[in-house]
């Protein structure tokens, strides 16, 4: 599988493209932004988006959306409210309303997504928002804002719940092997053992 990582505006956000390396199908995990260094690899590798995975549907990690009939936009239903009030947020940051995606796939937790013969696991992972997921894939969990390092996403926000976020952290994220690589929506890289050690919300 090859991983590359684009940190994105307006906050600083984690897009994550992976690409099955014998088929050359590509996933971007969020969508921030448009920016034209994720083609640019994309194209570079050869490779053709099939997904957009969307971890959960906070404006910031959706932002860049333009829906294509050729690209499948994947997100948990739970979390479709948060679309229809993407341009509430927008303008907060000095971003233009834009429109909002369609939601082509929308999965539950135990799917399988394939990318050739790359599985991507979709974990629902509640908490941060009532739909948040992660995706787990050749070892490594792309988290969304569910789990930073050292760190939890905030529950403060309309469908978030703390006790349900340690909760989603406790018995779908610790319980992964402790070797397992964590890429959080925000931030540095960790893994299950370092925040199962480290991680002062747990």
């Amino acid at each position: 599988m090859i991983l590359k990582t684009f940190i994105e505006p307006p906050i600083g956000n984690n897009n994550y493209l992976i690409i099955d390396e014998a088929s050359k199908e590509a996933a971007l995990i969020d969508c921030s932004a448009v920016d034209k260094d994720i083609e640019k690899a994309v194209k570079e590798n050869g490779a053709v988006l099939k997904y957009i995975l969307l971890t959960h549907g906070h404006f910031d990690h959706i932002a860049g959306i333009r829906n294509n009939p050729d690209v499948k936009v994947v997100m948990h239903e739970a979390d479709l409210g948060w679309l229809k009030k993407v341009n509430q947020y927008m303008p907060m940051f000095g971003m233009p309303e834009m429109t909002i995606p369609q939601i082509d796939v929308f999965v539950k937790d135990g799917d399988i997504i394939k990318l050739g013969d790359l599985e991507i696991k979709v974990i629902h992972t509640p908490g941060h928002t009532q739909g948040g997921v992660c995706y787990l894939a050749d070892g490594k969990l792309f988290s969304g804002d569910t789990i930073f390092r050292e760190s939890v996403g905030r529950c403060d926000l309309e469908g978030g719940n703390f006790d349900r976020i340690v909760e989603s952290i406790e018995n779908k994220i610790f319980t992964l092997p402790p070797e397992t690589l964590i890429y959080p929506g925000h931030g540095r890289m960790t893994s299950v053992e370092w925040e199962k050690e480290h991680n002062r919300f747990m």
